[in-house]
């Protein structure tokens, strides 16, 4: 009946807005603590007001803000490093299939690794070639664990690419290298946005090998909101500022290209 299929369609939308609303309840209630003063953000009962601006002051005045730049800059360079690498082998694995099996697994294998166990190695080896302490230690120590990522994860959109396209070009007198860039790289933007957005969500949130590679002036932003863990406590609305400040780029990147994201994501998945 229609007035039935109306309630149940009404209910579904009511049940979806309080699962998000249970979702959001964190970022909204971390927002409302970054726009309260200080002595306010924890106080029972909850306060709401008076809001201010002086938390995101505070924070971007100190070492965060450089620290904002560092995450950037390295965010950006493991994509930029690590996407054409990660293009090439994917391509390599899906139409060549170079090593076979073992090498497919091989790149699956770093993934399962906990990241502990390289800490020191990692360490060992920065120190070893002068790199401690520098950005691009932190650029490296992530491109190990970015690349393999993104690799595996384009080996699954190349391998849904149809062959005909690549025929074609080939009968037209194309070379492999031609066939990569003009015809397989351009089918496959969708995966290199989503490929390129997971690196750079990888980079931006490691915590581990920033805090052990990096020094006072290379610090990334997950370092730098722990340095708010103070001898007076905890400063929790200049922690809710920061948390603010570091998930906004993700945002509003992930906003950019939510429909290349998606389509990247899902499109090698049907075989």
């Amino acid at each position: 009946m229609p007035g039935s299929s109306r309630v149940i369609r009404w209910l579904a939308h009511g049940g979806l807005w309080l699962f998000s609303l249970v979702f959001l309840l964190p970022l909204l209630w971390t927002l409302r603590s970054a726009l309260l003063p200080e002595g306010l953000a924890y106080a029972l009962p909850p306060a709401f007001g008076p809001w201010t601006l002086e938390n995101f002051r505070n924070v971007l005045e100190g070492p965060f803000g450089k620290a904002f730049r560092n995450s950037f800059l390295v965010a950006i360079s493991v994509v930029l490093l690590g996407l054409p690498l990660a293009a090439g082998l994917g391509y390599a694995l899906a139409r060549y299939r170079v090593g076979g099996h073992g090498l497919r697994f091989a790149v699956l294998a770093t993934q399962m690794l906990p990241p502990i166990v390289l800490a020191l190695p990692l360490f060992a080896l920065m120190r070893l070639f002068g790199l401690s302490g520098t950005l691009w230690a932190l650029v490296l120590s992530y491109l190990a664990f970015a690349l393999p990522f993104m690799a595996w994860l384009l080996l699954g959109f190349f391998q849904n690419l149809p062959r005909e396209l690549e025929e074609a070009a080939y009968v037209d007198g194309a070379t492999p290298f031609q066939v990569f860039f003009r015809v397989v790289l351009p089918l496959a933007t969708p995966g290199l946005f989503a490929a390129g957005i997971l690196g750079f969500l990888l980079s931006w949130n490691e915590f581990l090998f920033a805090l052990l590679l990096s020094g006072r002036d290379t610090q990334t932003v997950p370092v730098a909101l722990s340095t708010f863990v103070t001898q007076r406590g905890v400063l929790f609305a200049q922690v809710a500022a920061g948390v603010v400040l570091s998930v906004l780029p993700v945002a509003l990147l992930a906003r950019m290209v939510d429909r290349y994201l998606v389509e990247g994501l899902t499109l090698g998945a049907v075989k």
